[in-house]
């Protein structure tokens, strides 16, 4: 890509991020869905002006882990291990019950390969993490106890689907799977998470020294962001998620109560506002690059193994299967039925991750084309309700004092 082509879909992107996401605020919708409608707009599914040029999409990434810092930053830890359980029985639940209603769905009501089938379950399994907390953050809810509970169940959602689809990959290939990397997997994200929050507290102390005795500015936002890309890193060199490394940096510098020179709690120095103004270019980036993503050109309803009104029952059967399991999830959130309801619609978009699913099958022979539109059209439906349904019920569901249920 020229220079000054680069320059200008960058404008494009940014610009129209902007005014969507104005404009869907103006109408009470969440910002963050005028981002990827952005996206879908200026992408392929309609005006072409974007495509998937790796250039922005590697801008893209840079969004999501700075949101994932921001949310680590600003996540108290404590909080997030009293609800441990929870989170967990809901990441479970969240995975296993879209996978069966995939598989089912495609094996035996129509009667698709098993491969193909265990893929079509996969694809249901996931959970767009960043899109979820961008929606609970605009709406003030990120620090009350379902999002805590969300938050734990979407990062354990992450990392079994990062496992899940080296898994499938691995048995599409050779017809067999080796447990020992996704035992060595979770092994090390346990390590690096604990090690972050035990460590925090020196990160912080060094940093604050630093930032004392420099005669520049920028050098602790500067150090920050390092860290941040350099844990990034360290994370996918172990095959794990890149956001782990982002959250696990976010977590370092979150303080705990023991520790009151933590930098996201002191007056003078707050980790997530040092990377705001950053983060505010950057992650719109990555939402506009989900809807570019998301090709409803793909999309051919009148061709294929589910030609004509086969493809609208297949895509819808499949849609709210997604929707049901994953809103079944919720029912381990402790509370009333709202909150319970809260968590299950949080974790209902697919997103990006249910993009690289979809994608992947494709790449590797297992979807066709109209399979491969059939989930498009599944992950894209999910994506764009989930968080107009989330905001409703956040809304409307008041307990008494006035404070919103999750």
């Amino acid at each position: 890509m020229a220079t000054a082509d680069f320059f200008i879909k960058l404008a494009v992107i940014l610009l129209s991020a902007r005014v969507m996401a104005e404009v869907f605020a103006k109408v009470g919708l969440p910002g963050v869905i005028g981002e990827v409608a952005a996206g879908i707009i200026i992408g392929p599914s309609l005006f072409g002006i974007i495509g998937q040029e790796p250039v922005l999409v590697l801008l893209a990434n840079i969004g999501i882990l700075l949101l994932l810092f921001e949310v680590g930053a600003e996540t108290e830890v404590g909080r997030l291990m009293a609800v441990g359980g929870q989170s967990a029985l809901v990441a479970v639940t969240g995975v296993v019950l879209p996978f069966l209603a995939g598989w089912l769905i495609c094996r035996y009501g129509f009667g698709l390969p098993n491969t193909v089938s265990l893929f079509a379950g996969g694809t249901l399994v996931a959970t767009s993490i960043g899109l979820t907390l961008r929606v609970l953050k605009e709406l003030g809810h990120h620090r009350g106890h379902v999002a805590q509970v969300v938050l734990g169940a979407a990062v354990l959602d992450d990392i079994i689907g990062v496992i899940m689809l080296a898994v499938l990959i691995q048995y599409t290939q050779v017809s067999g799977v080796d447990i020992l990397p996704s035992l060595k997997m979770l092994g090390f994200i346990s390590i690096f998470l604990s090690a972050a929050y035990f460590v925090g507290p020196y990160i912080e102390r060094a940093l604050l020294l630093l930032g004392k005795g420099s005669r520049t500015p920028g050098v602790v936002i500067t150090l920050v962001i390092c860290l941040m890309l350099a844990l990034s890193a360290l994370a996918h060199s172990f095959g794990a998620p890149e956001i782990i490394g982002a959250f696990a940096a976010g977590i370092a510098l979150s303080g705990k109560p023991s520790s009151s020179s933590g930098l996201a709690r002191r007056a003078d120095i707050k980790a997530g506002e040092l990377v705001g103004p950053v983060a505010e270019v950057f992650v719109p980036v990555f939402f506009v690059m989900v809807g570019v993503s998301i090709d409803f050109g793909r999309i051919d309803a009148s061709s294929g193994h589910f030609g004509g009104g086969h493809f609208w029952a297949f895509a819808g059967i499949l849609t709210v299967a997604a929707f049901l399991t994953k809103m079944l999830a919720g029912v381990w959130v402790k509370g009333p039925l709202r909150k319970k309801l809260a968590a299950g619609v949080a974790i209902a978009p697919r997103g990006e991750v249910g993009l690289i699913f979809a994608q992947t099958g494709l790449l590797y022979g297992i979807f066709d084309q109209s399979t491969y539109a059939s989930m498009v059209f599944v992950v894209a439906l999910t994506t764009l309700a989930a968080p107009v349904l989330l905001k409703i019920v956040a809304g409307s569901a008041d307990s008494g004092g006035g404070r919103p249920v999750i």
